[in-house]
């Protein structure tokens, strides 16, 4: 699996679990030496919004399909060279591809190795060429004469008969291969959708009212990919299985916390065991295990696990390569912070878990940077029992706490926290609102009274896709005045979060002004998390 060096931030060793205890305690009386001499960011007079936008669209920009594909495909005369496996082109490559960002990889595949290119299948986002023509983006759609067929499906991100069909296409391609046969498979956010193949008796309307059960009862992406591939023909090294014995190379665009290659579009190419337990226990825990159909208790009672029939020589062919990920997006977004004048650090690429507790922690970050003394002790022991909770490790918080107080007993200016991921909300109500809208809200809310200096900390996060849920944003930025804002607006901020109505809250706020519309992205590696601090003045005693 390809891998993404991480952002030239600020990492120090790790720590014993011994000493991890002393950490906090020793950074403060040393805050001069780690740093010493390092360089200030450079000042900007630009808006702390206008900042955090442009540093969001920096993170967006660095996974764009057409650049990933082009930064991973070195073509070499009749041969092409990828995550360091060459590979010998003699007309015999066949192209699929699924997910939201995939036309635009297939597209610029075709100007790389489109000479040798047989056949293709790609399986996109209802409406979304017309929509890519509308917007300017015509480099990320193919050619009048391209060898690929293009068949748009799934709308509203769900599984439907277009994406059904897309899915049989892509088997019949694959199971037609042969050893001299290159396939090169396309993979991004959005494939699990755009490659329903239900294994009978489910029908597609039985496997997305689970799924879609699972989603409303606050299931994360793991859980609903651990579903679907266990209801798949294609999923779960499935298309792999179909495709042997031809050589299949996979460029991935993931949108799973930590890369999992067999959960990224639930794992077509990668040859995975699926047993039933696992799934019957994340029914359980959701309390779904008497509502699901007896079509998929017949699927999930079958003895044995799904797997390849040959799963050692399958998985000898099969070659998969992250090529974008949330940590990219976070990297290129921590140098454009540095150019606007921040000092940029990495809290984590993986947060997840319930949002409620998810903005408790940033609310905690920000009170213990923008601490004008020193942080009382409670502050650090709460976020380093949060922390695990919502996929930040305590090392990483301590860290991230020695670059706060450094940050401020040293005067460097502003300071830039990134973080990825996707966390969860458990709906409660039925409005119009994504993950990324409601815990802009509850930052904000937790963010109340932190005004020094004006507004205080401004924090934003927003969906690299450029769709918060069924909404037109992809997020929301807030700070410290966000409840005064409301307050004196007579929005109640408490009833639209118990409504889960987080994107008609921030519409009527302002005229919307602090909503995050950044149009169509054209790729998808999760959720960046913002928060920006502003310089701090301290008291010294």
């Amino acid at each position: 699996m390809s891998t993404v060096p991480q952002p030239d931030m600020h990492y120090l060793p790790r720590p014993t679990e011994q000493s991890m205890a002393r950490v906090l305690s020793l950074f403060r009386h040393q805050p001069f030496l780690a740093l010493r001499g390092r360089r200030k960011p450079p000042l900007c007079k630009m808006s702390m919004d206008s900042r955090a936008r442009g540093v969001f669209a920096a993170a967006v920009e660095a996974v764009q399909p057409d650049t990933v594909v082009r930064q991973s495909i070195e073509r070499k005369k009749d041969s092409v060279i990828i995550d360091g496996h060459k590979f010998t082109l003699k007309h015999n490559l066949h192209l699929v591809g699924f997910g939201k960002a995939v036309l635009g990889m297939a597209a610029e595949a075709e100007r790389i190795v489109g000479d040798h290119l047989v056949k293709g299948v790609i399986s996109v986002p209802h409406g979304i060429q017309q929509t890519l023509q509308q917007h300017g983006k015509g480099h990320l759609l193919l050619k009048e004469n391209s060898r690929i067929k293009v068949i748009e499906g799934a709308k509203h991100n769900l599984p439907d008969a277009d994406a059904q069909k897309a899915a049989e296409e892509i088997r019949q391609l694959a199971s037609g291969l042969t050893e001299e046969d290159l396939l090169l498979v396309l993979i991004s956010g959005g494939g699990s959708a755009l490659l329903p193949a239900p294994i009978p008796p489910i029908s597609l309307q039985e496997k997305l009212d689970v799924t879609r059960k699972l989603a409303a009862a606050g299931a994360t992406i793991q859980e609903l990919n651990t579903v679907r591939r266990a209801l798949s023909f294609l999923k779960g090294g499935g298309l792999a299985n179909f495709a042997h014995p031809a050589q299949v190379i996979s460029l991935i665009l993931s949108d799973v916390i930590g890369d999992p290659l067999d959960l990224i579009a639930s794992g077509p190419t990668v040859p995975t065991e699926v047993w039933p337990e696992e799934v019957l226990s994340v029914l359980e825990r959701y309390k779904l295990l008497n509502s699901v159909p007896p079509s998929v208790n017949d699927v999930l009672g079958r003895t044995s696990p799904r797997e390849s029939k040959d799963k050692s020589s399958t998985s000898g062919h099969v070659l998969n390569a992250v090529i974008g990920s949330n940590s990219l997006a976070l990297k290129c977004a921590g140098l454009r912070a540095r150019e606007l004048g921040f000092r940029p650090v990495v809290l984590a690429p993986g947060v997840c878990g319930d949002v409620r507790s998810v903005s408790r922690l940033y609310g905690l970050l920000a009170r213990f940077a923008c601490s004008r003394e020193e942080p009382p002790p409670e502050l650090a022991a709460e976020m380093l029992r949060l922390g695990p909770e919502v996929g930040v490790e305590s090392w990483d918080l301590c860290r991230t706490m020695q670059v706060f107080e450094e940050g401020r007993t040293e005067g460097w200016g502003a300071t830039c926290l990134l973080a990825g991921g996707e966390p969860t909300v458990e709906l409660t109500g039925k409005g119009r609102g994504g993950r990324n809208q409601e815990l802009a809200l509850r930052v904000g809310v937790e963010l109340r009274d932190l005004k020094h200096p004006h507004n205080g900390p401004v924090f934003l996060s927003g969906g690299t896709d450029g769709q918060d849920g069924p909404t037109e944003a992809a997020g929301a930025i807030t700070d410290a005045g966000l409840c005064e804002e409301a307050q004196a607006q007579g929005l109640d901020i408490d009833t639209f979060l118990t409504n889960n109505d987080s994107y008609t809250f921030f519409s009527r706020l302002s005229a919307g002004k602090r909503l995050l519309v950044p149009g169509l992205t054209c790729t998808n590696v999760m959720d960046v998390h913002m928060l920006l601090i502003p310089p701090i003045p301290i008291n010294i005693r």
